[in-house]
C-alpha cells in the first residue's frame, strides 16, 4: 500500500449562482499579465453548451486523456514515436478560435477624437496584434445562460447520448433548464498533462499532490495542452512558456484557501485532503468506463483506518496531514456519502475535484394550455419533487458528465439528494407522512442522521468545515514524485530526472 496526500475538492452545483467571482478573483491574482489574456484558470461555463475552449470535451478532436490499447493504457494523444514526428507541430492543440482573441479599447479616442457631429466610439483592439478589429466573434462565457443555444447548448458533446426526441423536448421553451459548471484544474492522481510532456516540466507534489509546471524546464512543447482532457494548461504566447492552475499553493502553504474558493458567493466549494493508494491508480484508470467512479473510490482510503494511517506515516506523510484527511469534507462527499462525483471519468485521468451534480428542476406538463408542476412521481416519493425518468435534464445528460455514462451511479446519488430534501421538508413543513419518509430513506439508501449530516454540510458549514487546510510542515516536505503511471507511458524523450527535493 504506496499512501499518497492529496488536496482535493469538492464543488457542489446546486448552489452556484454564476457569479463568475471565483473568476474575477483568479484572474486578477494569477493572469493579469501580457500573453495571459485568453488564460482562465477558472472559469463557469453553462451546461448545456460547448465550454471553454469550444467544445473541449470532444477528445476525438483534441486528443486528451487516456484510452485502453491492447488492454494497457495509454495516451490518446501519442506515444514516444509520435512525440518525435510531432515535436514540431501539434495537430491537436487548440487555436486562437477555439479560445478567442483577446481584445481592448482605444478608450483614448474618447477623448482625442476631433470635433464632430457624431458620439465617438472606442475600437476593438487586439492584444495579440495590436490592429482593429472589424468584428469581435467570440469571448469568455459568450454562451453564459444559454446565450445563442442554437449555436453553444445544442452542440454540448454530452447530448449526443440523446435520442433525437430527447433533444428536441431540450429546445422547448417549458422544458428548457441550465446549470452551472465551474471548472480549475482537477490536480489529477494521473494527469494526462504529465505523461504527454517530453521535458518533464510537469510534475506532482508528492506533499499534497498539486500539479505544478516548472518554468525552467519548460521548452514550449505544448504538448501538456493536448494531453490534459479539461484544456486546463494553456500557453504564454509572450514568454514562451505553458501555464496552468497552481491551486494557489503560497496561499494553502499559509494555511488559506485557494481565492477562487475564498471569494465564492454561493459557497459552493470544499476543500480537504484525501488519502489514496498510489499501488491502484493503473488498476483505477484501466476499468471499464462503467467502472471507473467505484474504481476511483477504492483508490481513496479510510483515514480513521490504522493499516491506512501506518502506511501513510511510513511514506513521509505527517501527522497534521493525516488529521487534515480526518476532518476533510472532501472524504464525507465522496468516499462516505457517495454523492460527489469526477468530472469525466471516461477521460481515465483520475481527477481529484469532485462535483456534487445539481438537482434537476421540475418537469412541467400541461393542461388546457396551462403547464403546471407534475406532482405524480413514479418513485412515490413525495409531492412536487420530480421523479428521475421525469426530469427536465435526462438522465442519460448527468451520467454522461459525472459517470462515464453509468446512470445507475447518478441515479444512486439524485435519489439520496432527493431524500436529504423529503427529510428537511419533514421536519419544517411537516407536510410528508412516516410511510413516505421510511420509504424515502430506503430508496436513497441513507438514513435520518446521514441525510442530516449531508443538509447540514452542504447548507449550514462553518468556514472552518468547508476549508480544512492542512499545516503544511515544510520542513518535512516528501520530495516531489512523478507518478508511476505517469513514468511508464511511451512518451517524451526518457530525459526525465529524479525531481529534486522540495523545501
Amino acid at each position: 500500500m504506496n499512501i499518497r496526500a492529496q488536496v482535493s475538492m469538492v464543488f457542489h452545483l446546486d448552489k452556484c449562482i454564476g457569479c463568475h467571482t471565483c473568476s474575477i478573483a483568479c484572474k486578477n491574482i494569477w493572469t493579469d499579465r501580457k500573453g495571459t489574456e485568453y488564460m482562465w484558470w477558472n472559469n463557469v461555463e453553462t451546461k448545456p453548451g460547448t465550454g471553454y475552449p469550444t467544445r473541449w470535451e470532444d477528445q476525438k478532436k483534441y486528443k486528451g486523456g487516456f484510452e485502453k490499447k491492447n488492454g494497457k493504457l495509454s495516451l490518446k494523444l501519442q506515444g514516444r514515436t509520435g512525440a518525435l514526428g510531432n515535436i514540431f507541430y501539434n495537430p491537436n492543440l487548440p487555436s486562437m478560435d477555439d479560445y478567442y482573441e483577446p481584445w481592448t479599447y482605444d478608450y483614448g479616442h474618447l477623448f482625442d477624437a476631433p470635433e464632430g457631429d457624431d458620439q465617438p466610439t472606442a475600437r476593438a483592439i487586439s492584444l495579440v496584434t495590436g490592429k482593429v478589429m472589424d468584428t469581435i466573434e467570440s469571448g469568455p462565457n459568450w454562451d453564459d445562460d444559454l446565450g445563442g443555444s442554437p449555436v453553444y447548448a445544442e452542440n454540448d458533446i454530452n447530448l449526443d447520448e440523446l435520442s433525437e426526441e430527447e433533444r428536441e423536448q431540450l429546445s422547448e421553451v417549458e422544458r428548457m433548464t441550465f446549470f452551472y459548471l465551474p471548472r480549475i484544474c482537477n490536480h489529477c492522481a494521473n494527469p494526462g498533462c504529465v505523461a504527454a510532456c517530453p521535458a518533464g516540466a510537469l510534475y506532482k507534489r508528492g506533499e499534497d499532490g498539486i500539479v505544478l509546471l516548472s518554468q525552467e524546464k519548460c521548452r514550449a512543447w505544448r504538448m501538456c495542452i493536448s494531453g490534459c482532457p479539461y484544456k486546463k494548461t494553456y500557453f504564454n504566447w509572450s514568454t514562451g512558456k505553458s501555464e496552468k492552475c497552481i491551486l494557489c499553493y503560497p496561499r494553502i502553504e499559509s494555511g488559506q484557501p485557494p481565492a477562487c474558493f475564498h471569494s465564492c458567493v454561493g459557497r459552493i466549494r470544499y476543500l480537504g485532503v484525501l488519502l489514496y493508494d498510489a499501488d491502484q491508480i493503473e488498476k483505477a484508470a484501466s476499468a471499464e468506463d462503467a467502472d471507473l467512479v467505484e474504481a476511483q473510490r477504492a483508490m481513496i482510503q479510510d483515514p480513521f483506518d490504522p493499516a491506512v494511517i501506518a502506511a501513510a506515516k511510513a511514506n513521509g506523510i505527517p501527522d497534521n496531514m493525516i488529521t487534515s484527511a480526518q476532518k476533510s469534507p472532501v472524504y464525507k462527499f465522496v468516499k462516505e456519502w457517495k454523492i460527489a462525483l469526477p468530472l469525466h471519468a471516461e477521460f481515465r485521468t483520475l481527477p481529484m475535484l469532485f462535483y456534487v451534480p445539481p438537482m434537476m428542476p421540475v418537469l412541467a406538463k400541461s393542461k388546457d394550455g396551462i403547464y403546471e408542476v407534475d406532482q405524480s412521481g413514479s418513485d412515490g416519493l413525495a409531492p412536487l419533487l420530480s421523479a428521475l425518468d421525469k426530469a427536465r435534464v435526462p438522465i442519460k445528460f448527468m451520467a454522461r458528465l459525472f459517470s462515464a455514462g453509468n446512470t445507475a451511479i447518478i441515479e444512486e446519488v439524485y435519489r439520496k439528494l432527493i431524500t436529504v430534501r423529503i427529510h428537511r421538508r419533514s421536519a419544517e413543513v411537516k407536510d410528508v407522512s412516516q410511510a413516505e419518509l421510511e420509504k424515502a430513506y430506503v430508496s436513497g439508501k441513507t438514513n435520518p442522521e446521514e441525510a442530516d449530516a449531508i443538509f447540514r454540510l452542504t447548507a449550514l458549514p462553518t468556514y472552518e468545515e468547508r476549508f480544512v487546510v492542512p499545516d503544511m510542515s515544510r520542513e518535512l516536505a516528501v520530495e516531489a514524485t512523478v507518478l508511476p503511471l505517469a513514468n511508464k507511458q511511451e512518451t517524451g524523450f526518457g530525459f526525465r530526472k529524479k525531481p529534486e527535493r522540495r523545501f
